[in-house]
């Protein structure tokens, strides 16, 4: 499991930075605390390197999910660069309007470096996987695709969650090539 772990107050800091990133973008008046970003930038543990996901819901209802899968960047702004980018770019959807700010749930996941699985058929693979526990990512000669580990919620077996994968992926359902490569990752999820 990942070791990884945030407090209560880091947590909600982490759900109030995506807000105002999105607040601002939307030139909105914040009904909080205005965030001192002078100060937070000076917090260690939002300075270390993080890959981040940032999942908006409305109702229930997904209404933009971007991230990214590799540490690059500081965890305060990934966490600035995916939640307008959730809002605003995530191609299935259109931007987040002003109307719909104050109705939007945020989840934040944290992952864990990605580890390479070494398998030489969909067989082993399949058996590699934890439900539940593991995200996955795929490689294969220009396409890529990812489920966090939340999917598994929606798709509790592991051929249909790697089938869908696929098909994220751009690839038919029974493709395999010894090419293709897979890396496993687990998330901390922040949901205050």
């Amino acid at each position: 499991m990942p070791s990884i772990k945030f407090s209560h107050e880091q947590q909600k800091l982490m759900i109030d930075i995506v807000k105002d990133s999105i607040a601002s973008k939307l030139e909105l008046q914040s009904k909080n605390e205005p965030i001192d970003y002078d100060s937070i930038s000076k917090l260690s543990w939002l300075n270390k390197p993080a890959a981040t996901f940032v999942t908006l819901t409305i109702n229930g209802e997904l209404r933009g999910c971007i991230g990214t899968l590799e540490a690059r960047q500081s965890l305060l702004k990934d966490l600035q660069s995916n939640a307008v980018n959730a809002a605003f770019y995530d191609s299935r959807f259109e931007p987040v309007s002003v109307g719909e700010f104050e109705t939007l749930s945020i989840h934040i996941s944290v992952l864990t470096a990605p580890v390479e699985l070494s398998v030489s058929n969909e067989k082993e693979l399949l058996g590699c996987l934890r439900p539940k526990i593991d995200g996955l990512i795929i490689k294969e000669s220009g396409h890529r695709a990812t489920f966090l580990p939340q999917v598994w919620q929606q798709l509790p077996t592991a051929k249909v969650f790697l089938q869908r994968l696929k098909l994220k992926a751009g690839l038919p359902v029974d493709y395999w090539s010894d090419n293709m490569s897979f890396y496993t990752y687990q998330v901390v999820d922040v949901v205050v």
